[in-house]
């Protein structure tokens, strides 16, 4: 696979579920509990699967599943180390939306979540659509 075929990739990726996450904001907005709960668990499941999928083929194999800083590691391992600690992140604020909808169909509570998520995944897909282009030679 080539650099720019797995560049296009995740980017495509990234914009589906952008697009997700618009429509559970919409249907946030809207106040519709059903239609909420539906757009966030299409774009968790998502999330799971394609942060999964990074950590498998994009990233570089870690030796440890350490999230914390590692002595003497590289700038490389370092970037792919934080990127995986971002995945956590994301996914567990993406989870407490959907457990909030599920459960108790508390659409307060994910109201209150939704501006956390939308920052954290926001920044996550830049910097790794920024940064991990300087490694991706390595990894065609």
């Amino acid at each position: 696979m080539t650099q720019l075929t797995l560049s296009a990739r995740w980017k495509g990726e990234h914009q589906v579920l952008d697009d997700l996450f618009g429509e559970f904001l919409v249907a946030l907005e809207k106040g519709d509990v059903d239609a909420t709960r539906s757009a966030i668990e299409e774009f968790d499941g998502l999330l799971r699967r394609h942060t999964e999928r990074e950590e498998e083929q994009l990233f570089a194999p870690s030796s440890t599943k350490r999230l914390g800083p590692l002595e003497g590691e590289t700038d490389e391992e370092r970037l792919f180390r934080e990127l995986r600690l971002e995945h956590v992140q994301v996914r567990e604020v993406s989870g407490m939306i959907v457990r909030l909808l599920s459960e108790a169909s508390d659409m307060e509570g994910a109201r209150r979540l939704a501006p956390n998520l939308a920052r954290r995944w926001d920044a996550h897909t830049a910097r790794e659509e920024r940064e991990v282009q300087r490694f991706m030679s390595d990894l065609t």
